[in-house]
């Protein structure tokens, strides 16, 4: 996640927007093809879950999930409270603005920073307990919005869990390969709250930019009616890479590989590039999960995926180093680590035939 771009935060007003400025409009959405894949949908609760995950990340990076154990009921309240947060007078939002340095609270999105156009969009972090910034927006009524967030915080958080937990299965791992449980219970969560106003020119405008994750999932939770969610199916027999519409499923969640997960499974699993898409007729909302590591955590691939005579795909860092880099090169990152590895191997292997000599 990066630092919130320094915008004047009532360029966020976009309900009463006849047509698109041109501040918020972008030219190069149609840069690859559309395809009509259906991403795989995976019942947890079926024997075959395990083969199912692993296959989905292998071939999608990306995959929509039932019998995740998380109630109905709970998922509707999330999103009926995401919904009243941003209902609010655009002045009590900004009581829970984002300050200097901060991702938590009321802003643009996260990525936006690293783009010269405005996303069509809204948003709302929580980083850990929501009361803080709650109680700035609701000086009296804070009670059931914490309840809420607190309750969906800790279900997903036990999900992301199994989730790690298959994928490392699906790969041949076992759970003492990587203690999921243990790095999971000293990070914070983060939730991240995103809402798409109508847009009147939705061809020319972009909910959220295209981007992979730093985490290792994320798990999202969108809205009924439009779709909203597209990401890129890469290139295979089928055709070339490829912009695909995720739409949303009444209970279902999409999970998204991130990018510490294509690191720790040493690129047998690879993240996926990702966006929001706007529309003119319904507003949407939705919330992200970012399933992430420690501070202390270090950013490596797993040994047992590398095999005897090879380097490992990445070469290894703390997860801040991996984040100031992620600032820095943003959705170059993986590709820039791939590329040291590679040279390092190159230059250990030239250094081996020069001593031969």
């Amino acid at each position: 996640m990066s630092s919130l771009t320094a915008r004047p935060l009532h360029q966020l007003e976009l309900n009463t927007l006849s047509h698109v400025p041109d501040a918020y409009a972008w030219s190069a959405l149609n840069d690859l093809p559309y395809g009509d894949d259906v991403v795989p949908v995976v019942d947890l609760a079926s024997p075959d879950a395990v083969g199912l995950i692993g296959r989905a990340c292998e071939e999608w990076g990306a995959f929509q999930i039932t019998g995740h154990g998380i109630p109905l009921h709970l998922l509707d309240r999330v999103e009926a409270q995401t919904r009243l947060l941003f209902s609010l007078p655009t002045a009590q939002k900004l009581k829970a603005a984002r300050g200097p340095g901060s991702l938590s609270g009321y802003g643009l999105a996260n990525t936006s920073s690293f783009y010269s156009n405005i996303f069509w969009s809204e948003g709302f972090t929580i980083i850990g307990s929501p009361y803080d910034d709650a109680r700035k927006l609701w000086p009296e009524d804070y009670e059931e919005y914490c309840c809420v967030m607190e309750e969906y915080n800790r279900l997903i958080k036990v999900l992301s869990g199994r989730l790690l937990r298959s994928m490392m299965l699906s790969l041949g791992l076992h759970e003492e390969d990587m203690d999921w449980a243990g790095l999971l219970s000293k990070a914070d969560p983060v939730l991240q709250l995103n809402y798409y106003p109508v847009c009147p020119e939705p061809d020319r405008a972009i909910g959220i930019a295209h981007h992979t994750d730093s985490s290792f999932i994320t798990i999202l939770y969108q809205s009924s009616g439009e779709s909203g969610l597209q990401l890129v199916h890469r290139e295979d027999a089928a055709g070339p890479a490829r912009w695909v519409t995720v739409p949303p499923r009444r209970g279902a969640l999409v999970v998204n590989v991130g990018d510490l997960c294509e690191i720790v499974f040493n690129g047998r699993i690879r993240s996926v590039m990702h966006r929001a898409i706007v529309n003119r007729t319904q507003t949407r909302v939705s919330v992200a999960y970012f399933c992430g590591p420690p501070r202390q955590f270090n950013v490596a691939p797993i040994e047992k995926l590398v095999g005897p005579n090879e380097r490992p795909a990445y070469r290894a860092m703390s997860w801040p180093e991996f984040l100031s880099l992620k600032r820095k090169l943003y959705n170059k990152t993986l590709e820039y680590l791939r590329s040291s590895e590679e040279e390092a191997e190159d230059h250990k292997n030239t250094s081996e035939m020069a001593n031969q000599k």
